[in-house]
């Protein structure tokens, strides 16, 4: 390192951070097959009027993980859930609020994602209009740098899905394959696998139990109930592999 730029940097005071958490909040609706992310309104500047993802600045009593799901909470009310830390997000300029001088306060944002049950999830405005679920595709320019946060959050579901068994936190205890099918179909996109080899790939693996029982759905042949068996799985959790 250049003796200039060494002794500048050491001369450059320390940042003094704000903490928040924003949390990129996914769902499935099997019946149109489309994934969601969950949007709100911003009431307040910066960016008033502006969807967001929902976030929250962390209070002094409070983990990050338990400011992630307070604000979860405070938002939806869900019986199951997927919650995994994503990344952190901290260049200088991402927040408004950030004061021009090297000497202001610098707004990090340590964010989270989740998979919750479409089905059983219920918003809460509580008198406050702009929360809604939005199809992952169709969603407008976010407020700060959430776009970014929301495709890391976007990436890392789709490599989850592919290695562990994410997807099992949200389904019902007994499904069909075709249920897990159409639930892999919407993150991944209808051309990732054709029904009979996801079929034969999973059930060869093992983790994936018959209970017996059938489940009748239209017209078409009554089709088998499936629950995870998640100690077949722990045995197959260390090795490399990619079950779709």
């Amino acid at each position: 390192m250049p003796e200039s730029h060494s002794k500048q940097t050491h001369k450059e005071p320390l940042a003094d951070f704000k903490v928040g958490v924003d949390n990129v909040i996914f769902s499935v609706d099997s019946v149109l097959n489309r994934l969601l992310v969950l949007l709100v309104m911003r009431h307040e500047d910066p960016y008033l009027n502006q969807w967001s993802l929902p976030g929250t600045l962390v209070r002094r009593s409070e983990s990050l993980e338990q400011a992630a799901y307070r604000i979860l909470s405070e938002k939806i009310r869900v019986q199951n859930l997927y919650l995994e830390q994503l990344y952190s997000f901290g260049d200088p300029g991402r927040d408004p609020r950030e004061a021009p001088d090297q000497y202001g306060v610098r707004y990090l944002s340590v964010s989270y994602f989740a998979l919750v049950r479409f089905d059983e999830a219920q918003l809460i405005a509580d008198g406050v209009s702009g929360i809604a679920w939005y199809p992952i595709h169709q969603v407008p320019d976010l407020a700060f740098d959430h776009n970014q946060i929301l495709e890391y959050g976007y990436r890392r579901l789709r490599n989850k899905l592919e290695y562990s068994p994410v997807a099992f936190d949200v389904l019902p205890e007994m499904f069909t394959l075709n249920d897990l099918y159409q639930l892999y179909t919407a993150v991944l996109g209808e051309n990732f696998s054709d029904y009979s080899n996801f079929r034969a790939r999973l059930l060869k693996l093992g983790f994936l139990y018959d209970t017996g029982v059938k489940a009748s759905r239209g017209a078409g042949r009554p089709a088998s109930l499936y629950r995870f068996d998640a100690e077949a799985f722990d045995l197959l959790k260390d090795k490399p592999m990619v079950f779709i």
